[in-house]
């Protein structure tokens, strides 16, 4: 009996696919059982971060086909939700981005919904506040973020600028299960659609809207701060330059430096493997023109310019990079601290933060009267919480938003993590203790002392194809079926399962946690250690997060070591 991935391969041969690198490389796959299995042994998922994979010919791809049969998904999803619904769609520098955004644009149109469109590439928090600034039904950004340049991806948000939830993401994917890729897809001429108006560009009108939204986030007035700092900036050869640097003169930071070989869009991404901000090796051409000029501060976004990272100068002469966690207590002391001295701070403030990102964070928040909220892991969860405080009228409650992994927010202009925000952030906390004598190196070691130490690591492990999944799956069952009772000889006190949404004692008491379903389990023992597991949403990776606080830098090392491998081995990898 013909196996089904290879009956859908036979398919996909013998049909017209819009994209001619596609019929190229089934040809070339011939014969190649493996390949052939994993580019069509599953639908890629769509889920609340929508589509993502590797770029090629199959079902379990990144291709004009699989975008269209999403788009064909949701916009039956919008029509059925939205009278005269209308989208907005971004795209960044990725390999075939712009080919997406054309693709979902034609289906979109053919479907009766108006599209506006950006005409060139911009960041992913731009379409979030084009959704809003438009009027729009959702909205789409065809990117993989920071991903290696053979995966991309086709996120997608709601009317309140939001990524879906999981109920309208199970709604479109209910609606994508009924659609033959070859047969029930409608789609235009995506020239035809702007010239019949059915496709609209976006004009500058909403780019310039979106960098004064940004603008209006700054904390320093005209002599608060040293604005001649030195800036290095690198937008990783993805979709930040115009708009990071456009924001960041705007508020007369004119001594910036932009790092050539990292300038201009290139999905290859020629000069890092991993375009990530959080990776030392996608930032060394960027270390190296700051040691060249002396720069007080490097400043990287990742392609899709959601994520900022910083590395800053030492008193070595070197540049030390700071963790996501790091610049987002940095940043979280100097608003706090700011608003207090500008007489900006709401009654009853609120800062969002994940339940990976570091506890450090609400020591900080107790300090200052501020209350913190915690949520799952993904932005569209703090966004979800902006939301709530703006129904309520209490939008202006909102102070900061931030995760570990390089993503923040300060203000409810949009509903994502926003790098151009949080760039101009990180210059104007730099410039205002730059005219203190300080550095954020100085400011740290000081949170450091006043809250005490807190390490944490991340820790990535990839699984490719089915077998790996599978694997992938049996693991975080091991831990919520046999959880360790220790860890790094700490007895766990509490442990949260997201997924059963169950948080239970050491005595075994149970009490209900109300958040979304998530596959999540959280540890968090006697000595304030604590041990997150979760499967990525969007790539083929389980991520392990330990937090580990301690007067001594170096024991808490030693026992990040010890947890590591303690937790590899029960988990077997």
């Amino acid at each position: 009996m013909e196996k089904e991935t290879e009956k859908r391969y036979a398919q996909w041969l013998e049909n017209e696919l819009y994209d001619a690198d596609l019929k190229a490389e089934l040809e070339a796959n011939k014969g190649d059982e493996e390949k052939i299995n994993d580019a069509f042994y599953r639908d890629l998922e769509f889920g609340t971060g929508g589509l993502r994979g590797v770029i090629g010919a199959g079902t379990n791809r990144m291709n004009v086909m699989t975008v269209a049969k999403a788009s064909q998904g949701y916009a039956d999803y919008l029509n059925a939700e939205f009278k005269n619904p209308s989208v907005a769609i971004a795209h960044d520098s990725r390999i075939k981005s712009d080919l997406f955004s054309e693709t979902a644009a034609s289906v979109f149109a053919a479907n009766g919904i108006k599209v506006h469109m950006y005409p060139t590439l911009m960041p992913t928090p731009s379409l979030s506040f084009a959704v809003r600034h438009l009027g729009c039904s959702g909205g789409v950004v065809v990117t993989a973020s920071h991903n290696p340049a053979k995966y991309n991806g086709y996120k997608v948000y709601g009317p309140d600028g939001c990524q879906i939830t999981t109920k309208a993401a199970e709604a479109i994917q209910k609606a994508i299960n009924d659609i033959d890729i070859f047969t029930g897809i409608k789609r235009i001429d995506f020239n035809e659609g702007i010239e019949s108006g059915k496709i609209e560009w976006i004009g500058e009108e909403t780019v310039n809207a979106f960098i004064d939204a940004v603008s209006n986030e700054s904390l320093l007035k005209d002599n608060d701060g040293d604005k001649n700092l030195s800036i290095v900036y690198t937008p990783l050869n993805g979709a930040g330059l115009r708009c990071v640097t456009t924001c960041l003169k705007k508020n007369g930071y004119t001594n910036i430096h932009v790092v050539k070989e990292q300038e201009n869009p290139d999905g290859n991404f020629p000069t890092c493997p991993y375009p990530n901000p959080e990776i030392r090796e996608a930032l060394e051409l960027g270390l190296r023109d700051a040691a060249a000029t002396g720069s007080d501060i490097l400043i990287a976004t990742d392609p899709d310019s959601d994520r900022v990272g910083i590395a800053v100068r030492n008193t070595e002469g070197g540049y030390t990079l700071l963790s996501g966690n790091e610049t987002g207590v940095l940043l979280l002391d100097w608003i706090a601290k700011r608003r207090i001295e500008l007489g900006a701070m709401p009654k009853k403030p609120v800062v969002v933060k994940t339940i990976v990102t570091t506890d450090m964070a609400t020591r900080i928040a107790e300090h200052y009267g501020i209350e913190i909220r915690e949520v799952l892991t993904g932005f569209k969860y703090i966004g979800e919480q902006i939301g709530l405080l703006e129904k309520d009228g209490e939008a202006d409650r909102y102070i900061l938003g931030f995760e570990e992994s390089y993503g923040y927010l300060t203000g409810s202009y949009v509903r994502d993590k926003d790098a151009v925000d949080g760039a101009m952030m990180i210059a104007d906390m730099t410039a205002y203790y730059r005219k203190r004598g300080k550095s954020l190196l100085d400011v740290l070691s000081e949170l450091y002392k006043t809250y005490g130490y807190f390490y944490n690591t991340l820790h990535s492990y990839e699984f490719d194809g089915e077998a790996g999944f599978e694997k992938m799956k049996a693991m975080t069952k091991k831990l919520r079926n046999e959880p360790p009772a220790e860890f790094a000889g700490s007895a766990v006190a509490v442990r949260n399962d997201y997924l059963n949404s169950v948080s239970t004692d050491k005595t075994g008491k149970e009490t209900k946690i109300d958040l979304p379903v998530s596959d999540v389990m959280k540890f968090m023992t006697e000595s304030g250690i604590s041990v997150v597991v979760r499967p990525s949403g969007t790539e083929p990776k389980l991520k392990i997060y330990f937090s580990i606080r301690s007067d001594d830098k170096e024991k808490a090392a030693e026992t990040e070591k010890e947890l590591r491998a303690e937790v590899e081995k029960f988990l077997g990898i």
